[in-house]
C-alpha cells in the first residue's frame, strides 16, 4: 500500500512507511499521537544534550571548547540517522541516541553564534517552535492542502536546494565567491529566507506522512521512526534561521 508519492526528506519517504505498513511480526499500530509523544521526548533530549555542550561553551568563556563535543555529535548523529534509515525497526532505541548526538551538535553549534551575535539563539529557538506550530495550524486546518503536486514541488525545491549548497562547496573549494551564500548581501539573505520556507513547507509534508502512515496501519514502531524524521527537518530549520539570523544581525 504506498502512501502519498516521496517527500523531500530523505528520513521520511513514503516507501519506508509503506514498506513497514506490511509488517505482520507486530499486531500494534502506531498513531498520530503516539508519533506527537515520541517527537516531544526526542526534542526534550535533543535540548538536554544541547544544554550540555552550551554550558560546556560558557563555564569555559570559550565556544571552542565544544568543538570535539560538536564534531563528535554530528558524526554520530549521521551515522545513527543512516542506521535508522536503512533499518527502520532501530528507531525505538536509536531514534533518543540520534537526538542526544543532535543536541550535542546543535549546543555547540549555537554557542559559536551566540558569542557572535548575542540573542541569536533565542531568537532562532522561538522562530522554529513558533514556525512548527504554524505548520501544524495551516496542515491541520487545511489552508495548505498536501497533494501530489504540493508535495512533487517541495521534493523538487529541496532537491534543488541540496544541489544549490553542494555547487556553492565546490565553488569555494576552488576559490570562488561564495558571499552569495556566507555574506550578508541582500541577495544572500533572501536566498536565506527562500531556504527557511523551503524547510518550513517541508513540515507540512512530514506531518501529512506521519498521518498517512497511522492510517495505513503502520506497525508501532514508526511512531519513533515518524518522531525522529520530523527532527531531522526541525534540526535543518532550525540550523537555517540560525544563518538568516546571523546575517540580518551582522548589518546592524
Amino acid at each position: 500500500m504506498a502512501l502519498f508519492g516521496k517527500t523531500s526528506n530523505p528520513a521520511m519517504r513514503s516507501e519506508i512507511f509503506a514498506s513497514a505498513s506490511r509488517d505482520t511480526t507486530t499486531t500494534e499500530v502506531m498513531t498520530v499521537n503516539g508519533a506527537i509523544n515520541k517527537s516531544l521526548l526526542l526534542l526534550l533530549l535533543i535540548l538536554l544534550g544541547g544544554s550540555y555542550t552550551w554550558k560546556v561553551a560558557f563555564d569555559n568563556l570559550n565556544p571552542g571548547a565544544v568543538t570535539p563535543w560538536m564534531i563528535g555529535g554530528a558524526i554520530g548523529g549521521l551515522i545513527t540517522a543512516l542506521i535508522i534509515i536503512f533499518k527502520p525497526t532501530t528507531a525505538r532505541i536509536a531514534a533518543p541516541i540520534y537526538a542526544i548526538f543532535e543536541g550535542l551538535f546543535l549546543g555547540g553549534i549555537s554557542a559559536y553564534f551566540e558569542a557572535a551575535y548575542q540573542g541569536i539563539v533565542i531568537q532562532a529557538v522561538a522562530l522554529t517552535i513558533g514556525t512548527l506550530l504554524i505548520m501544524l495550524f495551516v496542515y491541520r486546518t487545511g489552508i495548505i492542502k498536501v497533494n501530489k503536486q504540493f508535495m512533487a514541488g517541495i521534493v523538487a525545491a529541496t532537491g534543488a536546494v541540496a544541489l544549490f549548497y553542494i555547487i556553492s562547496m565546490f565553488i569555494g573549494w576552488f576559490g570562488g565567491n561564495t558571499s552569495y551564500i556566507t555574506g550578508n548581501s541582500n541577495l544572500s539573505i533572501i536566498i536565506s529566507g527562500v531556504i527557511v520556507v523551503i524547510a518550513a513547507l517541508n513540515l507540512v509534508v512530514d506531518f501529512h506522512i506521519i498521518d498517512e502512515g497511522a492510517k495505513q496501519g503502520a506497525p508501532k514502531y514508526m511512531e519513533w521512526y515518524g518522531a525522529f524524521a520530523l527532527m531531522v527537518t526541525l534540526v535543518w530549520l532550525y540550523l537555517e534561521l540560525l544563518k538568516l539570523l546571523a546575517k540580518v544581525s551582522s548589518r546592524r
